[in-house]
């Protein structure tokens, strides 16, 4: 029995560990972080404009355009994991593939930033 419980022993050590580094993670921000709170600090930010406000004024696109490229993008590191971890079984058809899909992706970018998408002002 002694045998079964000492090959557990790395991973009790390894959560004995990421227990500590987590919590000296959580902590340290309250013991080091500079404190100096003002109205503008402590006041709620959503979507740049006041949280309780009249419910029928008027809402900025570039908040939708910015939250849907993010989504385009994000979906394509998404891809990406896979793609990595399967890399050696996929050959050479899954990486052209791949660099077929990041073109397009790449060139919906620029057409995006030639648009002046990214820009705010």
């Amino acid at each position: 029995m002694t045998e079964l419980l000492s090959s557990y022993l790395p991973i009790v050590v390894f959560i004995g560990i990421s227990l500590v580094i987590g919590l000296a993670l959580l902590l340290a921000p309250f013991a080091i972080a500079f404190k100096a709170p003002d109205s503008e600090k402590l006041s709620a930010y959503e979507c740049g404009f006041n949280a309780f406000d009249d419910a029928r004024m008027k809402f900025d696109i570039r908040f939708y355009l910015v939250a849907i490229l993010f989504i385009i993008f994000d979906l394509e590191v998404a891809f990406l994991f896979p793609w990595a971890v399967s890399f050696g079984d996929i050959g050479w058809f899954g990486f052209w593939s791949m660099m077929v899909f990041l073109a397009i992706l790449t060139v919906g970018f620029v057409y995006e930033w030639k648009k002046g998408a990214l820009e705010w002002e």
